[in-house]
């Protein structure tokens, strides 16, 4: 057995999905994250809404086709992940698919058309993409220190498309304190009242 790549589907046949699908985005924020599949399918979906197509971009993303990379990365930055590139322009590869290359702990890491989950070096994933350790790595997503897991994950509207949603698991609502309610400013007049006063 490969101790380098473990098959992962992040959930989606638990959860009902069926068929082949080009799902890598879903799949590996599942994995990363330890979110539900589906939670992550409809976030997805739900973010592409607000994408604009142009002649170079003319479909929207789908979680069960594809995933635009501005997308990609509206959703990441609203789960507090932070991105780490590895490859500039003109500077040839310098970052490959292998444990020894990249960083321990939960990792989303950015390949030519793919994206992938690794967890403290092992492929998380449908298949193994790392080509036997050379497969170019463009850069990878890490939880920065205000990442949500599963425990405290609220999908806040930081950006466009990405509607707020409380998982099962999350803590009770606590409902905060009220203000006081500010007194109404005075009514301006209007320019009749102000005439004939």
């Amino acid at each position: 057995m490969s101790t380098h790549f473990r098959f992962d589907d992040g959930g989606r046949t638990a959860a009902g999905y069926r068929g082949k699908t080009g799902d890598c985005v879903v799949r590996s924020i599942a994995i990363a994250t330890g979110l539900p599949y589906r939670h992550v399918y409809e976030l997805v979906n739900r973010a592409s809404v607000h994408e604009r197509t142009g002649t170079r971009k003319r479909g929207k993303s789908n979680a069960r086709t594809g995933v635009y990379k501005s997308t990609i990365k509206r959703i990441l930055h609203s789960l507090g992940w932070v991105w780490t590139p590895t490859m500039q322009i003109g500077s040839g590869c310098t970052v490959h698919l292998r444990p020894d290359e990249l960083p321990s702990g939960r990792l989303l890491v950015s390949v030519s058309k793919h994206l992938t989950a690794t967890i403290d070096g092992v492929i998380h994933d449908t298949h193994d993409c790392s080509r036997r350790g050379t497969r170019c790595v463009y850069g990878y997503w890490q939880p920065g220190p205000a990442s949500r897991s599963l425990g405290n994950l609220d999908f806040e509207r930081n950006e466009p498309g990405i509607s707020r949603r409380r998982t099962e698991t999350s803590l009770p609502h606590v409902e905060k304190p009220r203000r006081p309610h500010a007194p109404k400013p005075p009514r301006r007049k209007s320019f009749l009242e102000w005439l004939f006063r």
